[in-house]
């Protein structure tokens, strides 16, 4: 388990005291059931609910010997019961507990995630708002393109977060299953009421079928959808990085007093946790690989996936609630630089306003081949460094026949750019 990315509340699920809990729960919810059918006695089944309890290191000590960890729960859960232990376990199969706890785990794991993507997305809607008209460069190819304004910008993150939230919320309904049926899933020594009675406590479907294990196609579109969401932080680090390159210098992660960027370049100021983002995403991509892995298991069930799912779903929901803290922290803290933004804008002379042009020109009759080489000619000029793309435009014959000076001025304006930015707020519910 990666300690040192770990929260409280999540690793709390995925501590060892939360496994054994949810195990003997998932026990003695099977006794009630059962002794509700009549099958075992009322009163072994209340004195099991009484009495029963674990104890971690007594377990590990048994494991010692058995080399089984559900028996030496067992084994340790019976020395606090007495006589009425008889009952545990009747009919289940170790993956009966297992498959179960861990849906346990993940539907509450998913639950701190969706929570983690809604405060993101508050964080996420009050810069947009702040910087909603707040014009900036776009940029295609890492090469300037046309204006847009950092609040459009960070509206795409909006939207883009939004759609975790849908996905995570749809992937936690197929992996909130459970399966209470025996060793290769036949319910041959265990009712189906059972199953049901104990999934619906612990607040999941019963597997409307299942082998030994619950199918693994479900943990893999979770562990993928985990990667899904990794990759878009992946993305919006990568974006602020780039930002914040001196040459750009539009935004920059927060660097706080004392805070050092580099033991050998006192300036440095560098875009650290963002660079930490990009990184463990690749570790959650990694673990989806492994999860697509396990899909693929022996007839009703072998138990090469066990071992990987040990390490790679804990670490993953760890790691995911640990980045979404922090991409949080960062949008909340972006050190926002418009005046830069108006600088970089201004550095190829309103080059970005030639697409206005071009369309001017063809509604105003012209071809649109003999338009574009037109108003790439213009283009060129500017970009050689003689005068601005709305002088050099006023300049050919070809656009100065067809519009006139004012119109070329009207066209070269920001405010064709972002007439539609408030109806784009309205839709995304950023208003």
């Amino acid at each position: 388990m990666i300690d040192r990315y770990s929260r409280p509340e999540m690793s709390k699920i995925w501590s060892d005291h939360r496994k054994f809990e949810i195990w003997l729960e998932i026990e003695v919810l099977a006794c009630e059931a059962t002794a509700e059918l009549g099958q075992i006695p009322k009163e072994d089944a209340a004195e099991i609910r009484k009495r029963a309890r674990f104890s971690i290191p007594r377990i590990l000590d048994i494991e010692k010997r058995t080399n089984h960890d559900v028996i030496a729960f067992l084994e340790n859960v019976a020395e606090s019961v007495g006589s009425a232990s008889r009952w545990i376990h009747q009919g289940l199969t170790s993956s009966d507990i297992l498959d179960t706890t861990l849906a346990v785990q993940l539907n509450e794991s998913c639950n701190i995630l969706l929570d983690d993507l809604q405060a993101l997305r508050t964080a996420i809607a009050d810069q947009a708002r702040r910087y909603k008209m707040t014009p900036m460069i776009g940029r295609s190819h890492g090469v300037h393109a046309e204006p847009i304004t950092f609040g459009l910008k960070l509206a795409l993150m909006f939207d883009e977060f939004g759609r975790a939230v849908e996905r995570l919320t749809q992937t936690r309904e197929r992996i909130r299953v459970g399966k209470i049926s025996g060793a290769v899933g036949t319910h041959a020594h265990i009712d189906p009421k059972i199953e049901r009675e104990v999934c619906d406590k612990l607040g999941l479907k019963p597997a409307t079928l299942s082998t030994q294990v619950v199918q693994r196609d479900r943990h893999a579109e979770f562990m993928t959808t985990l990667a899904v969401i990794a990759s878009s932080i992946d993305r919006w680090a990568t974006e602020f990085r780039h930002l914040q390159r001196t040459e750009v210098l539009e935004v920059e992660e927060f660097f706080g007093e004392g805070q050092k960027g580099s033991s050998a370049m006192p300036h440095k100021r560098n875009p650290i946790t963002n660079e930490r983002l990009s990184g463990l995403a690749r570790v959650i991509r990694g673990n989806a690989v492994v999860a697509l892995e396990n899909v693929a298991l022996w007839h009703e069930r072998d138990i090469s996936h066990s071992s990987a799912e040990r390490i790679i779903l804990p670490d993953s929901c760890i790691l995911l609630d640990y980045m979404l803290a922090k991409l949080h922290d960062v949008v909340e803290k972006l050190q926002v630089y418009p005046q830069r933004m108006a600088e970089n804008l201004a550095l190829t002379k309103g080059l970005y306003f030639s697409q206005s042009i071009l369309l001017a020109l063809t509604r105003a009759g012209a071809e649109r081949k003999s338009a574009y080489e037109t108003v790439q000619r213009a283009a060129m000029k500017t970009w050689k460094g003689e005068g601005t793309f709305a002088e050099n435009a006023k300049r050919e014959p070809e656009i100065d026949a067809r519009l006139s000076s004012a119109e070329i001025d009207r066209l070269c304006s920001l405010d064709t750019h972002f007439k539609h930015v408030d109806a784009t707020f309205r839709a995304l519910g950023l208003e």
